[in-house]
């Protein structure tokens, strides 16, 4: 809508991706200030709570009851936001919104699967759920690949492209897509916790996009240039947004949950912004606290399959700090804290080339 009062009635003001972005950020922070606590109602109405995994910590036991399925009020919010604010007719917009869709879908449907009169705390099944991201994932690569998006691989701190990929591209996309929406549903596992660091890796990405898609910026920092990337930074943005929105009641004690379908698309998403800025590797920096925690899952069974033995005490690794009697607001802003550190140091790679 704002971009449509541009280019129709000539308010030359909202012509500017920054404007906009302002705009898209408090558009989706007081929808989702609106709709959350109606939400909330609704959902305890419903009974709508997940169930408790059954080798949680104890302390656990205490958020049963608690709404999940928070996620969808800060996905429509983003996706309101992103409509009446953005270029809709930008091709990273459409793919934006299509990563959002689709996996918010996935998210849903494990999540009813949880609050369903089974009550299956586990969801769908690993099998299925995968099946579906790569099936997700490879449509939203295709469609990158299709309208040309360069293939080109880029590594942090270093100006030229290491080589181009071509049609393999795909595959690293999907990968990185899967990736990023399986750490942030690991991670999403005490209050708040994935909520500061997703905040934290979108405004860092918003920035890389929007300076991906400056000519004169790119030129100056030694980026690689992608004209029409910068419109996906109203999208960031809105999103960051939405975010910040969702912590006035995810924050400890939390009095809702983002669910599946809440981690799952901003996973995607974070993933999808980092392959159109050309920051795949970057986004091991950028989201370092999806990516520790992922890796402890992946120690763990990968140990205990191989010599019956536990690298954690329990995994993943925030589970395994409450086990050695850390206060979960302890681990929470402690991490906090590492994700604020290590998207500076994804900044600095910006300058550092």
């Amino acid at each position: 809508m704002f971009y449509w009062l541009y280019r129709h009635l000539e308010i030359n003001i909202f012509q500017y991706i920054s404007v906009r972005a302002g705009i898209s950020f408090f558009i989706a922070f007081v929808l989702t200030m609106y709709l959350m606590p109606k939400f909330i109602v609704w959902a305890k109405i419903k009974k709508a709570s997940q169930p408790i995994y059954e080798h949680a910590p104890q302390a656990h036991q205490a958020k049963a009851g608690t709404p999940t399925m928070g996620g969808i009020v800060f996905i429509f919010a983003t996706i309101i936001a992103t409509l009446l604010t953005a270029k809709l007719s930008n091709i990273y917009v459409v793919g934006g919104l299509l990563t959002l869709s689709l996996f918010s879908f996935i998210g849903m449907q494990d999540d009813y699967s949880k609050i369903s009169k089974e009550k299956n705390s586990a969801g769908l099944s690993a099998r299925a759920k995968l099946i579906f991201q790569f099936i997700c994932a490879f449509i939203i690569g295709f469609t990158l690949y299709y309208f040309s998006h360069t293939t080109e691989l880029y590594t942090p701190f270093y100006k030229l492209p290491l080589f181009d990929m071509g049609a393999f591209a795909i595959i690293l996309w999907m990968m990185v897509i899967v990736a990023s929406s399986n750490a942030v549903n690991l991670t999403d596992g005490l209050d708040g916790l994935a909520t500061v660091p997703s905040i934290m890796a979108f405004f860092s990405l918003s920035i890389l996009v929007y300076v991906t898609g400056h000519a004169i910026f790119s030129s100056y920092l030694l980026l690689p240039s992608i004209q029409i990337a910068g419109e996906l930074a109203v999208m960031g943005s809105a999103i960051c947004g939405a975010l910040i929105a969702f912590l006035w009641f995810n924050s400890h004690p939390a009095e809702v949950f983002m669910g599946d379908s809440g981690s799952l698309p901003l996973g995607a998403f974070m993933g999808y912004m980092a392959i159109v800025a050309k920051s795949e590797l970057l986004l091991i920096a950028i989201g370092f606290i999806f990516v520790l925690e992922t890796v402890s899952v992946i120690l763990q069974v990968g140990s205990y399959k191989l010599r019956q033995k536990r690298v954690f005490l329990m995994a993943p690794i925030h589970h395994h700090f409450e086990q050695k009697g850390w206060k979960e607001n302890k681990i929470i802003v402690r991490f906090w804290i590492i994700s604020f550190m290590t998207n500076l140091i994804a900044l600095l790679s910006l300058k550092i080339r």
